[in-house]
């Protein structure tokens, strides 16, 4: 490709109020795949192996949500209105239809966006994340994370402790931090504040017979870690039994950055879900 993760501009669009960054790989027709990021992560945090292997037969768009890294506005504390700045962010780029890749918190607003009809969604990725009312440990893991002083924390945050995890951790995030220009810049308090209110929130709030999860009809690929400690792999399960087309992956010794750990193989495996 001519323009990949590591390379592609950044462009702007504006949409309810907002001025949203986005970046557009892949070629120009298909149906396009929206990435949604993880907590505190931006455009810069994704996987290269991940964006570029997916944009080489399909459009993909990765961008900003309100508040993040170069994008505009203020970051909500509630997962509802990211669903929609997201959903004004797609259709003010005139997106007749999309499919989804949730990643952690990307993934809850991929779930409400498949659930309602804002933006029409042909099919949804749901990668290291939960269901309303599920378990999550996010401010425990955050805080074991940063104590252990890692040369990058999503080392210890995304990854086991185990010599392959680990090695595959170093490799991450040496791709992810190949572009040197026009980087996002990290996030603070600002936007992790209300970002964890909003998971914290979304997992405290019940839903006993799974109502928001079987108002999702798309087809659903489900990937999680095998020892994801953020969000347990019974949220995955969860998800599985009470969506009504879902498929579900657990890769083994790995942990929320499953999908990183084992890029080339989770590129595949959503290649023939989108595919299908």
């Amino acid at each position: 490709m001519s323009v990949t993760l590591e390379t592609a501009p950044t462009e702007y669009v504006e949409a309810g109020g907002i001025r949203f960054a986005y970046r557009r790989l892949g070629p120009k027709t298909g149906v396009p795949l929206v990435f949604m990021q993880h907590f505190t992560g931006t455009m810069d945090a994704w996987d290269p192996i991940v964006a570029n292997s997916l944009a080489a037969d399909r459009p993909v768009v990765i961008f900003n949500n309100a508040g993040v890294g170069t994008s505009g506005g203020t970051t909500p504390d509630n997962v509802v209105q990211m669903a929609t700045d997201a959903e004004n962010f797609i259709n003010a780029l005139g997106l007749v239809e999309v499919d989804l890749l949730g990643f952690s918190l990307g993934g809850f607003l991929a779930q409400i966006m498949a659930a309602r009809s804002a933006v029409k969604v042909r099919k949804i990725i749901l990668a290291g994340t939960a269901p309303k009312g599920g378990e999550e440990h996010l401010m425990e893991v955050v805080e074991d994370a940063f104590s252990k002083n890692a040369p990058d924390v999503r080392l210890p945050l995304f990854f086991p402790s185990s010599d392959a995890s680990q090695a595959a951790a170093r490799a991450f995030v040496a791709r992810a931090t190949v572009r040197k220009n026009d980087r996002d810049p990290d996030s603070g308090d600002d936007v992790s504040n209300p970002q964890a209110a909003s998971i914290i929130g979304w997992c405290a709030e019940q839903d006993p017979d799974h109502a928001s999860l079987k108002a999702i009809k798309q087809p659903a690929l489900i990937v999680h870690g095998s020892d994801d400690t953020m969000f347990p792999s019974i949220n995955a399960y969860e998800m599985f039994k009470n969506m009504s087309t879902a498929t579900l992956i657990i890769y083994p010794d790995s942990g929320h950055g499953a999908l990183f750990q084992y890029p080339e193989t989770f590129v595949a495996h959503v290649k023939t879900f989108l595919d299908a």
